[in-house]
């Protein structure tokens, strides 16, 4: 299916266009058939000759109804403009148009109606020359009667050629509906309708309420009167909701694809007509179906920051127009460049600002978000509507800026370093001390650092960084080294203070090697080696339980002054449980 929006002046046919292409009555009130009005939007639909089906949203061409008619073109990719031959171009014409040339609606069909009763040809040139310096130049153009026929068949080719000329929508995009219609059904409860530009949606699937974030469920799925199970894009299609009542919704709300997109009430844009000098700084934003009041600041020549009254779920790339309704003055298009931007706090910061946004665009955007942020999920830069650069580096769901990783590695390396300067016994960095320093949110952007070439060196273990093969063992006392190896031997015959000075240790060289992970104090004057706990558990769990210190000292193969603190630690530890009668127990195995 494609959808096309009609636009025009009031009175000069679009409705009447709509009931002989199609057979349909898209005006739905019976206000607007008794007045011949089009105050709301109206929907029509008819398969052509080659089999494609083509949707229409009528829009009404009285100015009073101009917020209605934007509400029908946002989502729409081209239109179908109607003049009549026996006025002319008309003022509504005039900011139909300029709103189509703002949202940058390049495709569509002029049709010159009511040829029977003028001379056509003077309204083609006149609608022309004034589609000639927007978007829609060089559109095809038909002259047209509903009551001779005139132009009938022509108008089928026309529209066949138009519709295949659109671009085909994004079957796996992610689900934004903005409502246009939102009313209740006897019996069936909330039914809303919308314009599905991409992605799909299926009977019983979970949508998100933009607006609310409540959840929903569709219960029932229709497309162009008929209810189907599924609705591909582009299509026109109603919704029964279930899990929201009628009165929690209302046009321009959005439904959508649930954790997909970000809701943002400030944005940075691209003004696309030149229109910053003259923009006033209270605006309404229309977008989709949406009408936002909007502060508007201008940035630089061509660029703004808006700060919407309520959020809204956009993405880069997105277009949007600005209008001011009391002044009725030409609405300025806008692209969206950033949904999440930088505060302005500083002097100044408004023309920085603006010199960063100079060749923005949605292809560059990945690129700059990665940059000033360093690292973000993949997710999210998705959510923003922005794809990641090529020399980015990736780990999951988890991507990191080239230049932030090559100097995250800069900076571990000088870390450990520094680190290796001043604690020669310290065994590295630990990893969550480093992620810190880092400023890194995950484990899994670290392992991103430690393939950059300038962390060659550095190795992970243990949950510790080195640099280097444990280089720490390099720095240890020749008589750490040999109390370490005899605890190997005899892992808990720890030696004396007199032992410890035939060593020439003292309490700082002690007190290091313990603060390294290289020894274990558990009591004054008492070290072991660092897994001396766990071993003791294992062997005392070959104990009767509970058992006594000295049944301990005996399987632990050592002496009193050694078992009483390290029976302490164990319990300290949670490893023990020791009993009123002096006995101890193992509380759980390790």
């Amino acid at each position: 299916m494609k959808v096309v929006a009609t636009a025009g002046h009031v009175d000069h046919g679009k409705s009447t266009l709509l009931r002989t292409l199609t057979g349909l009555e898209p005006d739905r009130w019976a206000e607007e058939r008794r007045r011949g009005l089009t105050i709301d939007l109206g929907f029509a639909w008819t398969e052509l000759p080659g089999g494609e089906t083509i949707a229409f949203v009528d829009v009404p061409g009285h100015q009073r109804f101009v917020r209605n008619m934007l509400a029908g073109i946002g989502e729409v990719p081209a239109v179908l403009f109607v003049v009549a031959a026996d006025e002319g171009w008309m003022p509504q014409s005039e900011e139909h148009l300029q709103a189509l040339h703002a949202l940058g609606v390049a495709r569509g069909l002029l049709v010159v109606t009511r040829a029977d009763l003028a001379d056509p040809e003077w309204a083609l040139l006149q609608a022309r020359r004034r589609l000639s310096e927007t978007s829609l130049a060089g559109i095809p153009a038909v002259t047209f009667s509903a009551t001779t026929g005139l132009g009938e068949s022509e108008l089928g080719v026309e529209l066949e050629a138009l519709a295949g000329s659109l671009p085909d929508p994004n079957p796996a995009g992610d689900v934004r509906l903005w409502l246009d219609r939102v009313f209740s059904v006897r019996g069936a409860g909330t039914v809303v309708t919308a314009t599905l530009p991409a992605g799909e949606l299926t009977v019983g699937e979970e949508l998100v309420v933009g607006r609310t974030g409540r959840r929903v469920v569709v219960r029932d799925l229709r497309s162009l009167g008929e209810q189907v199970r599924r609705a591909r894009a582009t299509a026109r299609v109603a919704l029964n909701l279930r899990g929201v009542h009628v009165d929690e919704l209302e046009r321009g709300d959005t439904l959508l694809t649930p954790r997909a997109w970000l809701t943002t009430d400030s944005i940075d844009v691209r003004l696309t007509n030149h229109c910053s000098a003259e923009l006033a700084r209270e605006l309404t934003t229309h977008i989709g179906s949406a009408a936002v009041r909007t502060r508007v600041r201008p940035l630089g020549t061509d660029t703004a920051r808006l700060s919407l009254d309520r959020p809204l779920p956009l993405r880069i790339g997105d277009r949007a127009l600005l209008r001011d309704a009391g002044r009725h003055h030409v609405p300025c298009g806008v692209t969206v460049l950033d949904v999440c931007p930088p505060p302005l706090r500083r002097r100044g910061a408004a023309a920085a600002r603006a010199r960063e946004l100079d060749g923005h665009d949605e292809h560059t955007a990945g690129g700059a978000l990665l940059a000033r942020h360093g690292a973000l999920r993949a997710t999210r830069l998705r959510a923003m509507g922005a794809t990641a650069p090529p020399d980015a580096c990736g780990t999951g769901d988890w991507l990191l800026d080239a230049r932030a990783r090559e100097h995250c590695a800069a900076r571990l390396a000088e870390l450990l370093g520094r680190r290796r300067r001043e604690q020669p016994l310290s065994e590295g960095v630990p990893e969550r001390e480093a992620l810190h320093a880092l400023g890194l949110e995950d484990r899994a952007l670290l392992d991103l650092v430690l393939r950059s070439p300038r962390a060659a060196g550095i190795t992970s273990r243990d949950g510790k960084l080195l640099l280097g093969e444990s280089r720490a063992e390099q720095h240890l006392p020749e008589g750490i080294t040999a109390l370490r190896a005899r605890l190997h031997e005899h892992p808990f015959r720890a030696p004396t203070a007199e032992e410890l000075r035939e060593l020439e240790l003292d309490r700082e060289q002690l007190g290091a090697a313990a603060t390294a992970g290289k020894l274990l104090g558990v009591g004054e004057g008492v070290y072991l080696l660092p897994e001396a706990l766990q071993l003791a558990v294992r062997r005392l769990a070959e104990l009767p339980s509970p058992f006594t210190p000295a049944q301990a000292r005996e399987a632990l193969d050592t002496t009193r002054r050694v078992v009483v603190p390290l029976l302490e630690r164990l319990a300290k530890e949670g490893y023990t449980l020791r009993l009123p009668d002096g006995t101890h127990r193992l509380r759980r195995p390790r």
